[in-house]
């Protein structure tokens, strides 16, 4: 009993909000499918995988460094995108994807990162 209330709760201590500085407005991850969820992909999650997993999956060619949702924290992967500071989006790798993509991978890794379970955001 008690482990399942615990489990309750941490399923709800996800962000609910975040800042998106790009755009300088609050961008809601309650709403759509950011998550990898039992159907698929969510939004966020396949675009995550489709455009960043090619290259920094384990073992990959290109000497990208491994990367998962939980690789940064929130504040982190907001900066990668808000500055586009990785090689990756310097060298022209981000420019097959739209912004609204983009955002919803910066949503999606924001939501799901290493600290994620720790926030409750109010934007």
């Amino acid at each position: 009993m008690l482990l399942a209330a615990t489990l309750a709760s941490l399923a709800g201590a996800r962000p609910e909000y975040r800042f998106d500085e790009k755009t300088q407005s609050c961008r809601n991850l309650k709403d759509g499918q950011l998550e990898w969820d039992s159907r698929g992909y969510g939004e966020g999650g396949k675009i995550f995988r489709d455009l960043c997993k090619k290259c920094h999956s384990r073992d990959n060619d290109q000497n990208a460094p491994f990367l998962w949702n939980e690789s940064k924290t929130s504040e982190a992967w907001n900066r990668v995108f808000t500055e586009r500071y990785p090689k990756c989006a310097k060298n022209g790798a981000w420019d097959s994807a739209t912004a609204e993509e983009l955002r919803k991978v910066n949503d999606y890794l924001y939501r799901f990162s290493e600290n994620s379970r720790d926030k409750f955001d109010n934007c």
